[in-house]
C-alpha cells in the first residue's frame, strides 16, 4: 500500500498538475493539506474518475484538508479532539485534521493533518501551534493504546533538525525552527513513533518544501517539513519512502512536493 502527503497549495488552482501526479503516481491513500476550499467545493468527481473514494474537512479560503483512498474507508474523524483542554478561548475553527482506518485486506488508520505555522512567533499564533501540537501528541498516545497501525503524515510545519534545511541560519526566528517546535516533534517521535524518512535512510539534503520567493527552488534553498509518522505496528510493515522532487517542477506546481511511504498490504 502507497500512502502519500502532499499539501497541494490549493487543490482547484492546481487541479490539472494534482490530477497528472495521481495518475502517474498511482497511491492507494493520499492525504492533501491546504485544499484552500469548503467540501461541496472540492473536485470529488475528478478524484472519484480516478477511483478514489474521498473524505473532505474543507474551509473557505484557508486551511482545509482531504484524505482520498482507493479502498473502503469507516470510522472518518474530522478535526484534531482536544481544544477545550489545550486553555485556548474560543473554538477551534481551523480545518486541519481527517483521519480514517483505510479497509484494505491489512487495515491501516492514517490521519493527514496540516500543523499550525506558528509565524510570527511571541504571538498568539505560535502559541497555537505549540498548543495544538500537543493535542496532536495527546492524540496520538490514544491511538498508540489500541495497538494497531497507524501513520499521521501531513504538512507538521516543523524542521526537525539542521540537515533539514539547506541554509538552517535563515530559519533560526522562523516558528518552523524553533526550539519549542523542534521538541514537540521529538516528543511526538518519543512516544515510540518511527520517522519514515529515517527508516527509509533518505539522504540529507532531501527537502520537501521551496518557498516561491527569491529563487528559493532554482537553488534548492528547501526545507524538509512534510512527514510520516509511524505506529510500531505500522513500522514494521514499512517498506520504503519516496520524496517525488520532481513535482515542483510540474506545470503550476504547489510549493511543497508529495511524500510517498510503502507498507506491506
Amino acid at each position: 500500500m502507497r500512502i502519500a502527503t502532499w499539501n497541494v497549495n490549493s487543490v482547484n488552482a492546481r487541479l490539472p498538475t494534482v490530477l497528472a501526479w495521481m495518475e502517474a503516481a498511482q497511491p492507494d491513500v493520499a492525504c492533501f493539506q491546504e485544499i484552500k476550499c469548503v467540501d461541496e467545493k472540492f473536485p470529488r468527481e475528478a478524484f472519484e474518475s480516478l477511483g478514489y473514494n474521498v473524505e473532505v474537512h474543507g474551509q473557505k479560503t484557508y486551511n482545509g484538508v482531504a484524505l482520498l483512498s482507493k479502498h473502503p474507508v469507516s470510522d472518518v474523524r474530522r478535526g484534531l479532539p482536544g481544544h477545550e483542554e489545550s486553555g485556548l478561548d474560543g473554538d477551534d475553527d481551523h480545518a486541519r485534521y481527517i483521519e480514517a482506518l483505510i479497509e484494505a485486506p491489512r487495515p491501516i488508520r492514517v490521519g493527514g493533518l496540516y500543523l499550525p505555522n506558528g509565524n510570527p512567533i511571541g504571538t498568539a499564533k505560535f502559541d497555537y501551534k505549540l498548543r495544538w501540537m500537543e493535542r496532536l501528541n495527546a492524540h496520538a498516545r490514544d491511538l498508540l493504546a489500541l495497538e494497531e497501525a497507524f501513520v499521521l503524515c501531513g504538512d507538521y510545519n516543523v524542521i526537525p533538525e539542521a540537515k533539514d534545511a539547506k541554509t538552517p541560519d535563515a530559519w533560526t526566528g522562523d516558528a518552523l525552527f524553533q526550539p519549542e517546535s523542534r521538541q514537540a516533534w521529538r516528543s511526538l517521535k518519543w512516544l515510540g513513533l518511527t520517522d519514515a524518512h529515517e527508516a527509509g535512510g533518505e539522504p540529507a539534503g532531501t527537502y520537501t518544501f521551496w518557498d516561491y520567493q527569491a529563487g528559493a527552488w532554482q537553488r534548492d534553498h528547501g526545507i524538509r517539513i512534510d512527514h510520516h509518522l509511524m505506529s510500531p505496528q505500522a513500522a514494521d510493515r514499512f517498506r520504503g519512502i519516496e520524496t517525488h522532487r520532481d513535482a515542483r517542477d510540474m506545470e503550476k506546481p504547489s510549493d511543497h512536493v508529495p511524500v510517498v511511504i510503502e507498507i506491506e498490504d
